[in-house]
């Protein structure tokens, strides 16, 4: 196997290897050791130890579910980020607080083994299971065509249709579908980690409620290329979105953050409640709270430029408003001159210069926000702006995209 893998390092180019059902690899008699032969030889192999290796971190033997326990050098599925946040924006009560530990990174799965934030490959939808667009559409498997009576396939898919099962022609369930999917997107763009997206997810590609297409070479697995404005509006989102990841480094550290101070007495990372002040330990342990602001102080960044002098960017504040109603949120106060700024509303609200010190969220929606200088307002508007000024900033194209299925590219990519 090892020379397999190195023949496709040395002759074709590749630059890594997901690795599926990856514990079986590690097994020593039954359970899975994190000081195996086999991780030991990848280690002190000297060309697949300069890949990325990511792992899948479960498969269906004993104590198969290892979501944190791959060595360094390993970046894993975080099946938890998965979970967390399928539960969080189906509205279920009391996720804030995992919710935080997934968004900042997964410290918690991931920093005792002494890796970085970009061992957690984050996502919603794989290749397996529903996609994107039928997680918001179906609550049932729905797998008759696969000729197995409804039999294979997760029964527990964390789902919700938002009021019909499947298709439909109302446009209110079709706009709250569309915010759901936005909310998602946004959501991984703005975790810290590896965001991974699945192919056709940005264009709102369907299934029909089937989630084991394995089985499938026909209009269900296959991509329609033909796009509605609604398709054409959310692949206009994603790609805003992963501009502004691109162009904001503090959205995309190496390192975990640390909860300290910064500069000017600022923490690097601070959770913020609708009022504007500090989260609480009561507000954290409120099972009816769904609503949060991460903000990140733009010195925050452990980024440098070529001459190894540190990339300040600009602090950010992400909201989210699982809750049914709109939500009037406090923008914290920041020391110093800037100006906040709306750059993402997945409700599709107007986005300018916010003066009133609050802003309105629209029910189940996420909005983004940047303090700092007038110079960069240009970020505001469609994603061809947004993309100018991410070349201008980093001196080289943006991802025109998003991050392919084996995990982001560039500045994310697991090294």
């Amino acid at each position: 196997m090892l020379d397999s893998l190195r023949y496709w390092v040395t002759e074709m180019h590749v630059d890594g290897f997901r690795f599926d059902l990856a514990p079986v690899l590690a097994r020593e008699l039954f359970e899975m050791d994190r000081l195996s032969a086999f991780f030991d030889i990848i280690q002190q192999d000297p060309v697949l130890s300069t890949v990325k290796l990511i792992a899948e971190p479960w498969d269906v033997g004993p104590g198969g579910y290892q979501v944190g326990n791959f060595p360094v050098g390993w970046a894993e599925w975080n099946g938890k980020y998965r979970d967390a946040m399928r539960k969080l924006w189906r509205g279920e009560q009391g996720m804030i607080p995992e919710a935080a530990s997934r968004l900042s990174g997964s410290a918690d799965i991931y920093k005792w083994s002494d890796r970085l934030a970009y061992a957690s490959v984050n996502f919603v939808v794989a290749h397996d299971g529903f996609t994107l667009h039928d997680l918001v559409s179906y609550e049932q498997k729905h797998n008759d065509a696969n000729g197995e009576q409804n039999q294979d396939g997760a029964n527990d898919n964390a789902s919700r249709n938002w009021g019909v099962e499947g298709p439909t022609d109302d446009p209110a369930i079709l706009d709250i579908r569309y915010q759901m999917m936005k909310n998602f997107i946004a959501t991984l763009a703005f975790s810290q980690g590896v965001p991974m997206v699945a192919h056709g997810d940005e264009i709102a590609r369907t299934q029909g409620g089937n989630n084991n297409v394995y089985a499938q070479d026909s209009e269900i697995s296959w991509m329609n290329w033909s796009l509605s404005e609604r398709q054409k509006d959310l692949l206009d989102f994603t790609r805003k979105v992963f501009a502004i990841r691109h162009l904001n480094p503090v959205l995309r550290r190496r390192a975990f953050f640390r909860g300290e101070v910064v500069s000017s007495g600022v923490k690097d990372l601070t959770w913020i409640r609708p009022d504007g002040q500090e989260m609480t330990e009561a507000e954290w342990q409120n099972p009816q709270n769904l609503a949060l602001g991460m903000l990140i102080h733009g010195d925050a960044t452990d980024d440098t430029d070529d001459r190894g002098r540190p990339i300040q960017g600009d602090t950010m504040l992400f909201i989210l408003n699982n809750g049914d109603g709109v939500l009037h949120f406090t923008l914290p106060a920041i020391a110093g001159d800037g100006v906040w700024v709306e750059l993402i509303d997945s409700s599709g609200g107007d986005m300018d210069r916010v003066d009133a010190g609050w802003i309105g969220l629209a029910p189940h929606s996420v909005v983004l926000l940047r303090h700092g200088s007038e110079r960069r307002l240009s970020v505001v508007g469609d994603a061809a702006t947004v993309n100018a000024a991410a070349v201008g900033a980093a001196g080289q194209s943006p991802p025109g995209g998003v991050p392919a299925m084996a995990g982001g590219g560039g500045d994310d990519a697991q090294g």
